[in-house]
Formats: C-alpha cells, sequence, structure tokens
C-alpha cells in the first residue's frame, strides 16, 4: 500500500481525539461548567473524530499495527469484566467510548507512515490546549493558582488538573526540542512553543512529568549522539546548565520539588501508597483475578489509584496488565532496533515518557493521552511501503548549444 499524502481533515480529527481526553473534571473553571455539558463536548469529538476519519478513509484501509492489535485485545477483558454490572453501566459506557477510540486510531493509522506528521499534529493540538491555560491564567490568576491546589496552576477556562497541564507542557517541550535538533522546525518557531510550555510546566509543580521529560529526553537524544552534531551540541550544553543549576540553585530546586511536603507525605508518594497497599489487600474472585472488575473511574475506595498498572490490575485484570505490558515492549523493542534517526528518537522520547508517567499516574488501559502519545510513537516506528520513497531528481542538463538544436547532423 502506497503513502497518501495526508488530508488536513486527518489532523482536524487527532484533535478531536485529544479533546476528548481532556477530562471532565478538575478544577473550578471562571464560568462554571456543567458536567454535562463538558461530558457532551468531549464525547461528541470523539464521534466526530470518527465520523471525520471514517469519511476521510471510507474504504477502511489501515495499516498492520501491533500497538493497535494489542490495544483491541485489551478491550476483550474490558468487555467480560464490564458486562457483570460491578462498576455499573457507566463501565459498558467507557467500553464504547474504549472501542470508538480504537476504531479511530485504526482509521487514521492508514497515513503512518514513520514520518513526523502525526508528531506536528499533537503538538498543535496541545498548543491550542495550553494556550487555554495561559489565558485562564491571565485572566483571573486566582483561579489558576487556587490555594485548594496548593497554588499550583489549572485550568481556569477548562477543568484541567496540575498533572494534566504537566504531561501537556512536558511531551510538546520534548518533541519540540527534537524537531528542532532535527532542523524540522526553524529556532524561532521552536522557542515560541518551548518557553511557554516550560513555565507552565514550573507552575504546575509536576515532578512526574519533570523527571519525564528530563528522562525522555536524555534517551532521545542519546540516541542521536553518535550521529547528529546538532545533538552532541544540546546534549554537551544540557549537562554543563544542569550542572551549574544544581550547584547554585540547588536549595531552590529541592523546594520545588518537595512542594511543601513533609517526608512521611513526600515518601508515600503524597498517600498513594496506602491507596496502593489496600488494593492490592483487597480479596478478589478469580474472576476478578483474571478480566478485573470493569471499566470504571480509576479510582479505589474512593481514591484515584494514581498508577497506571494498578489500574489496570484493578479494572481489567492480570490478563489487561499483560496485554498493556505487551504493547509497551513491543514499541520499546522496535524502537531500539531501528538505525538511529529523529522519528525513533521521538518514539523513544513518548515511550520512556510514558512508562516513567505510569507509576504515579492512570490511562494506560482507557481513552486517555497516553494512548495518544504511544500512537504517536507508533507512527514514527512504521516502515515505509515499499515504492513509497520518492525518485531522486534528475542531475541537472547542461544547456545545449543553439547550432547543435538543428534537427540535420552536418
Amino acid at each position: 500500500m502506497g503513502v497518501d499524502r495526508t488530508p488536513r481533515i486527518v489532523g482536524v480529527a487527532w484533535g478531536l481525539l485529544v479533546l476528548n481526553t481532556l477530562g471532565s473534571t478538575g478544577a473550578e473553571t471562571i464560568v462554571p461548567l456543567p458536567r454535562s455539558l463538558i461530558q457532551m463536548v468531549t464525547m461528541g469529538s470523539l464521534a466526530a473524530a470518527f465520523v471525520l476519519a471514517l469519511a476521510v478513509n471510507p474504504r477502511v484501509r489501515v495499516r498492520p499495527s501491533a500497538y493497535l492489535f494489542l490495544l483491541t485485545l485489551l478491550l476483550v477483558p474490558s468487555v467480560i469484566a464490564s458486562a457483570n454490572l460491578e462498576s455499573g453501566f457507566g463501565a459498558l459506557f467507557r467500553c464504547g467510548r474504549l472501542a470508538l477510540f480504537v476504531a479511530t486510531l485504526w482509521l487514521l493509522s492508514r497515513w503512518w507512515d514513520g514520518g513526523p506528521t502525526f508528531v506536528r499534529y499533537h503538538i498543535r493540538a496541545y498548543v491550542v490546549v495550553l494556550c487555554s491555560v495561559a489565558a485562564g491564567a491571565l485572566a483571573s490568576p486566582g483561579a489558576a493558582l487556587p490555594e485548594l491546589y496548593g497554588g499550583r496552576l489549572v485550568g481556569a477556562l477548562w477543568p484541567l488538573t496540575p498533572p494534566q497541564i504537566g504531561q501537556y507542557a512536558a511531551v510538546i517541550t520534548g518533541l519540540t526540542v527534537l524537531l528542532a535538533l532535527g532542523r524540522r522546525t526553524d529556532r524561532r518557531s521552536a522557542l515560541l512553543v518551548i518557553v511557554p510550555a516550560l513555565v507552565l510546566l514550573a507552575l504546575t509543580h509536576t515532578r512526574t512529568a519533570t523527571l519525564g521529560m528530563f528522562v525522555g529526553l536524555g534517551l532521545a537524544i542519546g540516541s542521536l549522539v553518535l550521529t547528529s552534531a546538532a545533538a552532541r551540541r544540546f546534549f554537551g550544553w544540557t549537562v554543563l546548565c544542569a550542572t551549574v543549576a544544581a550547584v547554585g540553585f540547588g536549595p531552590l530546586l529541592q523546594a520545588w520539588f518537595l512542594r511543601g511536603q513533609s517526608e512521611e507525605n513526600f515518601t508515600s508518594l503524597t498517600g498513594r501508597a496506602k491507596v496502593w497497599d489496600a488494593l492490592l489487600a483487597a480479596p478478589r474472585t478469580t474472576s476478578e483475578y483474571l478480566f478485573g472488575a470493569g471499566l470504571g473511574d480509576k479510582s479505589f475506595g474512593g481514591l484515584p489509584i494514581d498508577n497506571s498498572w494498578l489500574a489496570v490490575y484493578h479494572e481489567q485484570g492480570a490478563t489487561g496488565v499483560t496485554l498493556v505490558a505487551a504493547f509497551v515492549a513491543v514499541l520499546g523493542g522496535v524502537a531500539l532496533l531501528r538505525p538511529p534517526s529523529l522519528s525513533r528518537a521521538c518514539a523513544l522520547f513518548l515511550i520512556s515518557y510514558c512508562a516513567i508517567a505510569s507509576y504515579t499516574e492512570a490511562g494506560l488501559g482507557d481513552a486517555s493521552p497516553y494512548l495518544l502519545h504511544l500512537a504517536v510513537a507508533a507512527s514514527l516506528l512504521v516502515a515505509p511501503a515499499p515504492g513509497a520513497h520518492r525518485p531522486a531528481p534528475d542531475a541537472p542538463r547542461r544547456p545545449v548549444p543553439r547550432w547543435a538544436r538543428r534537427s540535420e547532423v552536418v
């Protein structure tokens, strides 16, 4: 199957998928938005994304993808567990949402060609989201930095939590840095994205996103060091700046990292460890162990689980954990086997970021930004189809003298 030129409507559909994964809960906004209205917008965006993807791909031509295949298999334990209605009818609704989400990704996979097209879609969509966050902070600083969240930045126009904003800022910062190193964007455009995103990331005080960004960039740039002089220079300057910052601003960085928490609260990961211990100690039937309790709101005992692996174990059982581990391992293995390139570096960044964030954030087992990040990584790891390479341009011809243009040969 040859590679078609990507229609603009594909980018619109991707933006609608991003809108769907923003969620409906978070901080109080400047203009109160009913949760039912937010849910209608997010679910409507998913339906619209599916319709647009089907309209632009009516023959349902898809690319083979181990990631999407395993993600499709994840629907099996989700439906089996949700059919018991242990989590209510909402579980079946979430299964339908996940099925529509995966189906839309399958339709859009036709344009996965190993290039940075979907990276650009990803950056543009989240730049719009972060612009709304910045606009809310300028319009009402008190609502954007509420005491309820310890003065951390939240969404004042759309209900977004600090971890969400930190995740979006970290991901687009890392991807933009890599595009700039690969000379796929100019320096001015890159700075217009990176600088504001880093400011928003700092205001969220999100440790997981910050750590994931630095580790992901380290792995991604490290994969380019042997083949890119720009990557070597950037890596050297980054190490130098990090060393100076650690020495000169050590106490300030430590205060930012601790966020005023006590040592006990910090070591228990802000209370997450207690929820995890209770979840693992809870009795389970054989069916619940294998297939989970059904898709829910990623909570246990009324408290958020905040761990992708335990959330999947609780809702989709050991079968779900195996499938999630399989598609993360497959993406990581394929990325490591690819020759050094910008696409491989971006994929490594996204995969490593999601792997790190999975320890304190849920989302790998349901429609979420993390599945979109991994979908972008999968699009970058697609091997070009045979015949997809453009033919080399013809060598310039030498000018023919006027006397040689005669039709007769003397």
